[in-house]
C-alpha cells in the first residue's frame, strides 16, 4: 500500500472543513487542512454569519434606545449616539476571537494548516502554495461565495455597490439603501442599516420575501417588514445598476412586464443567493464533473463517485447553511474511520436572525400537503404571555402534523427568539414525536416556547391561552 502523507486532507476550513478536520483528528487519522485565507472559519465565521450577528445584535441596542423604541415603553429614556467606528470595532473583535479559537484547536488536535488553496493532481494528491500534498482520502469543503448579478459590478473597496462582505464593512450609514434580493442576507443586512438609520428598498423578483420559508411566515414577513419602515418591491425584477460618483442608479421593472422605474441609492447590496466554490480545483483531473446546479454529486456517505474523494457542505445538493455542513463534517470523518456518519436532511433548521427571527424545520405547509392530509396548529405570540411582556407581540407558531399518525411533519416559528425555539422541535422531529408529545410536554413558565407547547395543542384543537 502507498505512503500517503496523511490519512485525511480537508480542502477548506470553513464550518464544514474544520470540523472535520477536527472530528477526524479526534478519531486518531493523521490530518491536514488547506486554506488559503489569512484566518479560518471560512465565510461564516469572517464574513458571514458571526460578524453579521455582531452588527444585528448591536443595532437591536441602537432601535431599542431610539425615540419611541422598546426601552422608552418600558421606562428607561435615553437619547442613543452612533458609534459606528466601535460597533464595527466589536465586530472585528467577534471575528478575532472565533478564527484564533478555531486555530488553537487545530494546535490542540495537532492538525496541520496547509496555507493556500488547494488543487487536484490526481485523486489522492493536491498542490498546495506550489508543494504537493498526498492522502488516502481527501474532503471538499470548499463552501461558496456570492452569486453575481450579470452585468452589475460588484464593488466592496468602492462602497457603493457591495456584496454582503461590502455590506457588513460600510464606514457611514448610507442615506438610501436598495437591497437587491429578498431572501435571508439582504433582510439580515438591510434590517441593520435601517435601524441605524437607512432608508432601505428591497427589491425581491418573487411575489414574497424569503424563498424556501413556509408561505404564511413569508406573507407575515412582508408585512412586519413593512411595518417596521423598509420599502418593498416583489415581483420586481432588476435590469440594471449604473455608478456615477457616489450614487448609484437601479432600474427595476414588474417581473411579469410593465413600465420601468429607476430607484437612487447610495448603497446597492446585491444579494441574490450563494454558488458552490468549485473553480480551480482541478476536478477535470479526477474526472469528477457537476450537476446542473454546479454542485458535487455524492452518496449517502459523502463519497464522490472518484475512490478516496468526499465531500461536504455548499458544494453538495442541499441547503446552504454552515450548521447543515458541520453536521456534514462530522459524519464525513466518522465514515472515513470506518464508523457510522449520518445526516438526517429532513431535519435541518433554518433561521433569519431578523427582529423578530423568523425560523422552521421540516416541510413547509405547502410541500406536506402535497404528501398528504395533514393537521395544522397554530398561536400567536400576542397570547405568549412572555412576549407580551416583553413588548414583541410579532409573529406566531405554526405545527404541521400527519393527519393520521399525528407525526410532526413541520414546524415554524417568528419570535423574537425563534432561532433558539426552533432547537426544540428539531429535537422533537428527530426523535419522532408527535404532536400530542410536544402538547403534554411539560413547558417552563413564562417562556416565548410555551408557545410551541400550544401550537402543538392545537394540532389536537384545544390551546388554552386563545
Amino acid at each position: 500500500m502507498a505512503d500517503y502523507d496523511y490519512d485525511v486532507l480537508v480542502i477548506g476550513a470553513g464550518p464544514g472543513g474544520y470540523v472535520a478536520a477536527i472530528r477526524a483528528a479526534q478519531l486518531g487519522l493523521k490530518t491536514a487542512c488547506a486554506e488559503g485565507r489569512e484566518t479560518l472559519g471560512g465565510t461564516c465565521l469572517n464574513v458571514g454569519c458571526i460578524p453579521s450577528k455582531a452588527l444585528l445584535h448591536a443595532s437591536e441596542y441602537f432601535e431599542a434606545a431610539k425615540v419611541g423604541g422598546s426601552m422608552a415603553k418600558m421606562g428607561i429614556k435615553v437619547t442613543p449616539e452612533l458609534d459606528l467606528d466601535t460597533m464595527q470595532g466589536q465586530r472585528l473583535d467577534a471575528v478575532k476571537g472565533l478564527t484564533g479559537g478555531i486555530e488553537f484547536l487545530f494546535k490542540k488536535n495537532k492538525i496541520d494548516w496547509l496555507k493556500g488553496y488547494a488543487q487536484f493532481k490526481d485523486a489522492h494528491s493536491v498542490e498546495v502554495a506550489g508543494k504537493t500534498v498526498t492522502a488516502k482520502n481527501i474532503v471538499i469543503a470548499t463552501g461558496s461565495s456570492v452569486t453575481p448579478l450579470p452585468g452589475v459590478e460588484i464593488d466592496n473597496a468602492g462602497g457603493v455597490v457591495v456584496d454582503s462582505t461590502g455590506a457588513l464593512e460600510l464606514t457611514a450609514v448610507p442615506k438610501k439603501m436598495v437591497v437587491i434580493g429578498g431572501g435571508v442576507i439582504g433582510l439580515e443586512l438591510g434590517s441593520v442599516w435601517r435601524r441605524l438609520g437607512a432608508e432601505v428598498t428591497v427589491v425581491e423578483f418573487l411575489d414574497q420575501l424569503l424563498p424556501g420559508m413556509d408561505g404564511e411566515v413569508r406573507r407575515e414577513a412582508g408585512k412586519i417588514f413593512k411595518k417596521q419602515g423598509m420599502a418593498l418591491k416583489l415581483g420586481t425584477k432588476v435590469t440594471g445598476v449604473s455608478v456615477e460618483g457616489k450614487t448609484a442608479k437601479v432600474t427595476v421593472e414588474p417581473a411579469k412586464g410593465g413600465d420601468a422605474e429607476v430607484i437612487e441609492a447610495d448603497v446597492v447590496l446585491v444579494s441574490i443567493g450563494r454558488r458552490p466554490n468549485t473553480e480551480g480545483l482541478g476536478l477535470d483531473k479526477i474526472g469528477l464533473e457537476l450537476n446542473q446546479r454546479a454542485q458535487i454529486e455524492t452518496d449517502h456517505d459523502f463519497a464522490t463517485k472518484v475512490d478516496g474523494v468526499w465531500a461536504i457542505g455548499d458544494v453538495i445538493p442541499g441547503p446552504m447553511l454552515a450548521h447543515k455542513a458541520e453536521d456534514e463534517g462530522i459524519a464525513v470523518a466518522e465514515n472515513i474511520a470506518g464508523l457510522t456518519g449520518i445526516v438526517n436532511h429532513d431535519v435541518i433548521p433554518g433561521v433569519v436572525y431578523t427582529q423578530p427571527e423568523f425560523a422552521g424545520v421540516g416541510l413547509t405547509e405547502e410541500a406536506a400537503k402535497e404528501r398528504g392530509a395533514i393537521k395544522v396548529g397554530k398561536f400567536p405570540m400576542l397570547a405568549n404571555s412572555r412576549a407580551k411582556t416583553n413588548h414583541e407581540p410579532d409573529g406566531f407558531v405554526k405545527v404541521i402534523a400527519d393527519a393520521e399518525t399525528d407525526r410532526v411533519l413541520g414546524v415554524w416559528c417568528i419570535a423574537s427568539v425563534a432561532g433558539t425555539m426552533i432547537g426544540q422541535a428539531a429535537q422533537a422531529m428527530e426523535f419522532g414525536a408527535t404532536s400530542e408529545d410536544i402538547a403534554y410536554t411539560c413547558h417552563a413558565h413564562p417562556t416565548h416556547s410555551e408557545a410551541i407547547k400550544e401550537a402543538a395543542m392545537a394540532v389536537l384543537g384545544k390551546p388554552i391561552h386563545i
